[in-house]
C-alpha cells in the first residue's frame, strides 16, 4: 500500500476484526513449532499449570491462580509495563 492511500474506517474495522484468529493461529503454530523442536511448553489444563514436552508427556507442576480475577468484558488498568 502505498503511504498517500488513506483507509476507510470500515476497511479498519474489517481488518481489526481479523486481529484474534490471526493471533490464534500464531500462537498454535508457536506450540506446534516448540514441541517439534523438542521443547516443552507451559500451559494451563483444568486449572493446573503443566508442563507438555514433545513425546506427548504432561507433567503438573502446581495450581494454577489467576494473577487478577475479571469478568467478561471487563477492563484492567496497566499501571506498569515491565
Amino acid at each position: 500500500m502505498k503511504a498517500d492511500q488513506v483507509l476507510s474506517d470500515d476497511l479498519v474495522s474489517r481488518l481489526e476484526g481479523k486481529i484474534p484468529a490471526m493471533a490464534e493461529g500464531a500462537i498454535n503454530t508457536a506450540y506446534i513449532n516448540a514441541l517439534a523442536a523438542g521443547r516443552s511448553v507451559m500451559e494451563v489444563m483444568d486449572g493446573k499449570l503443566v508442563e507438555t514436552t514433545a513425546d506427548g508427556k504432561h507433567k503438573v507442576i502446581r495450581v494454577a491462580k489467576p494473577k487478577h480475577k475479571v469478568t467478561l468484558g471487563g477492563i484492567i488498568k496497566v499501571h506498569r509495563c515491565s
